[in-house]
């Protein structure tokens, strides 16, 4: 009985009928490079079986997962990153990562109220800015961009100005894609603004700008709140 290759593996990327890749695209130093290459690849295949983006994205997984420890941390954020180039490149708008849909449904289970599940994509859309993805006008436009995220994920965040009791729920909580036409023109205005606005002191200013216009009594009703949480924490 003929020994079986150990890297089979390794002979897939190597001789796959679907995509014929450029030489050295998983080593490229930028996720745009990354995606267009592949976009690229899956476009002048005649052979793929599905899509050119589900094939382009299922060679990209493919790669990460075989790599596996042996790739490094710094190409492993180009890698995950040209996902979300990708989906850009065919018009879809980048989708809350796995770890912050996974974060959201966690304190969806734990009971954590709609505007607590919804900070969790606030923070992704914060940490996309400092990381240089995009920017943003103000800190108040990048807070507004994150829940607009947790609304397209399924959480049941309220109007402005308005309150509600409704608890998000794990199962209905994840990722959606919005149009083309509206994504690329997104991308393209925010990639314009500054990166400053994700900082701490213009988070500081937007908080303590929103504090003064609450009045005293929402004032003290969060204040209670507050500290029945700490007590339960005891």
């Amino acid at each position: 009985m003929a020994k079986r290759a150990k890297r089979w593996s390794a002979r897939v990327m190597r001789t796959s009928d679907a995509l014929d890749l450029e030489r050295g695209v998983f080593t490229k130093r930028t996720p745009r490079a990354v995606a267009r290459s592949l976009k690229r690849s899956a476009d002048a295949s005649h052979r793929r079986k599905s899509a050119p983006f589900r094939s382009a994205m299922s060679m990209l997984n493919f790669h990460i997962n075989r790599a596996g420890r042996g790739l490094s941390q710094a190409q492993r954020k180009v890698l995950e990153a040209a996902k979300d180039e990708l989906r850009q490149l065919y018009g879809g708008k980048p989708m809350p990562e796995k770890r912050t849909l996974e974060r959201a449904r966690r304190k969806a289970r734990q009971g954590k109220s709609a505007s607590t599940v919804a900070g969790e994509f606030v923070r992704e859309e914060l940490e996309d800015i400092r990381k240089g993805k995009h920017g943003a006008r103000s800190a108040k436009q990048a807070i507004a961009i994150g829940l607009s995220k947790a609304r397209r994920a399924g959480v049941p965040l309220a109007g402005k100005g308005r309150r509600t009791n409704k608890r998000a729920s794990a199962s209905q909580i994840h990722g959606r894609s919005v149009s083309r036409k509206r994504s690329r023109a997104t991308t393209r205005a925010l990639k314009r603004e500054p990166r400053r606005s994700a900082s701490h002191r213009a988070l500081s200013r937007q908080s303590h700008r929103v504090a003064r216009r609450r009045s005293a009594a929402d004032r003290s009703r969060s204040a209670r709140k507050a500290a029945r949480i700490r007590q339960a924490r005891r």
